[in-house]
């Protein structure tokens, strides 16, 4: 679980090319700390790794929907860097 969690990170890191600002853990992960203390360990050579254990990432998500349909908050654009040839 850990390691495969590690992987995943890692690769993604290697498709933005390094250009990683944080690496936050969150949801029922972040609550244990033994797993939290593992992937900060093993990840922050990467970048630095902040844990924000909490439950209520769905309705979080879910707000912030609300808030932009309704006008209140405009949308949030990211992308991954571009492949250069």
């Amino acid at each position: 679980f850990h390691y495969q969690i590690g992987k995943e990170i890692g690769a993604m890191a290697v498709v933005m090319k390094g250009q990683v600002d944080q690496i936050i853990l969150t949801g029922g992960i972040a609550h244990s700390r033994y797993v939290a203390a593992y992937l900060t360990k093993k990840l922050s050579f990467i970048a630095p790794v902040e844990v924000m254990a909490g439950e209520f990432e769905l309705e979080a998500l879910a707000a912030g929907a609300c808030r932009v349909l309704e006008g209140r908050e405009r949308p949030k654009h990211f992308a991954l860097p571009t492949a250069q040839a």
